[in-house]
């Protein structure tokens, strides 16, 4: 974050922390409408136009009950914003969804832990948040929600569906959650609650010299938190590393940045290209700690935004082997707009390319080796490995973690072969 800055990443809405109510508005109708110095001549006409709607909702609309101006106002500043055509990217933030967004930075959230978006007028799940309660619910990227507490939520707002979901911890939310392969629907009861979010953890697989490195997402202090875990893999004389990116939802771009860092000498980690089409880049930093170690990167349909920079980067350089499936295709600079009560607009400034000129942005990474993870099968974390033994590790059905590490114990046995010639 720079001087206020978003400089981001989740371009999505968090499930965590709650909605407060309560109307923006003093008036009810808008009977005087006066434009106000702030508002350009030629668009007096639109403005008299919404206040016309306005009034004739408030003078004629049969259920008193559903006419809350907070939620007409803003519907109204969300449907400008859906109007650029921009899903997923530049969006309409809440006071309390601004509060979320700095609060993920900081890994502090409450809820059930899951990123969505909307996609074809659903709202979609692009990742489960790693431990949380959306993912001991089995909540998979991709699912989409149909109901909320048994109501049909198909066509309403992001801002809406999400409030009907948020809670305070100990409360429970009922889904009714849509499988896209199958066509399958199910019911699934959530219990919100406070989440921590660690966003780096690793741990030396089970009778290998490999490390496992999780990077959940991009917050403040992650870049220090795996600097921290390279300094102990390379003290402990581990061969290779794991770099696990998926369902990583991004976070801070400079963590991002400082991230791929960690494994690059030099050159560019992206390219930033403005609404003039100028191209700045942006430059490895020095300092990187495991700039030789072989790797791997594991990817999925749940990896966006920040970690997507990370993973072109180091496809580009050649620095590591992208393994699992399509990440999501986030790639634009967001900059928050605040307004008067505390919301704010996130609009899109620039789009990111990968140091090569591939566009992010709709277009997402793409493997270099394509390996679908069976869909009754959960990723495996760090946590869930602690004490795993190796054969109960290879019977776990983690097909893309399994294939990073068949394939860096072939790089580390040809390099052993080679040394010894």
């Amino acid at each position: 974050m720079k001087n206020q800055r978003y400089r981001l990443i989740p371009c999505f809405v968090f499930l965590v922390l709650g909605l407060v109510g309560g109307a923006i508005l003093g008036c009810h109708l808008l009977a005087a409408f006066t434009p106000s110095d702030t508002i350009a001549p030629n668009a007096e006409p639109n403005f008299r136009l919404m206040a016309e709607a306005w009034n004739t909702i408030e003078r004629v609309y049969v259920n008193r009950n559903a006419v809350n101006p907070q939620l007409m106002t803003y519907g109204a500043i969300s449907g400008m914003v859906d109007s650029l055509g921009d899903t997923g990217h530049s969006r309409f933030l809440s006071p309390e969804v601004v509060k979320q967004e700095r609060n993920f930075s900081r890994g502090k959230l409450e809820g059930i832990g899951a990123e969505v978006q909307m996609k074809n007028k659903q709202v979609v799940i692009v990742a489960p948040l790693d431990d949380s309660p959306a993912q001991r619910s089995g909540l998979k990227p991709g699912d989409v929600i149909l109901k909320v507490n048994g109501e049909d939520v198909s066509g309403l707002p992001l801002e809406q569906v999400v409030s009907r979901i948020l809670g305070p911890p100990g409360s429970t939310v009922k889904l009714n959650i849509l499988n896209p392969n199958t066509g399958r629907t199910v019911d699934v009861d959530i219990v919100r609650a406070r989440i921590t979010l660690h966003s780096v953890d690793w741990l030396r697989l089970p009778g290998t010299t490999v490390a496992h490195v999780r990077v959940v997402a991009f917050n403040k202090g992650t870049t220090k938190d795996l600097e921290r875990a390279l300094v102990k893999i390379r003290r402990e004389g581990l061969t290779g590393l794991i770099l696990d990116l998926r369902s990583n939802p991004g976070g801070l771009l400079d963590e991002a940045v400082a991230t791929a860092s960690q494994f690059l000498e030099g050159g560019n980690v992206m390219l930033e290209r403005n609404a003039a089409g100028r191209v700045k880049p942006v430059p490895v930093q020095e300092g990187g700690i495991a700039l030789a170690m072989p790797m791997a990167v594991l990817i999925n349909g749940g990896t966006s935004s920040g970690a997507e920079i990370v993973a072109g980067a180091l496809q580009d350089s050649h620095r590591a082997t992208l393994i699992g499936e399509k990440t999501f295709g986030t790639g634009t600079v967001l900059e928050s707009f605040p307004l008067s009560d505390g919301s704010a607009l996130m609009l899109a400034i620039e789009e990111w390319l990968t140091p090569t000129g591939r566009l992010i942005w709709h277009q997402g990474i793409s493997p270099d080796l394509v390996v679908p993870l069976p869909p009754e099968v959960t990723p495996l974390i760090p946590k869930a490995e602690r004490g795993m033994t190796l054969e109960k590790f290879r019977a776990s059905g983690d097909v893309q973690l399994l294939r990073a590490l068949d394939l860096l114990s072939r790089q580390t046995e040809k390099q052993a072969s080679h040394l010894l010639k």
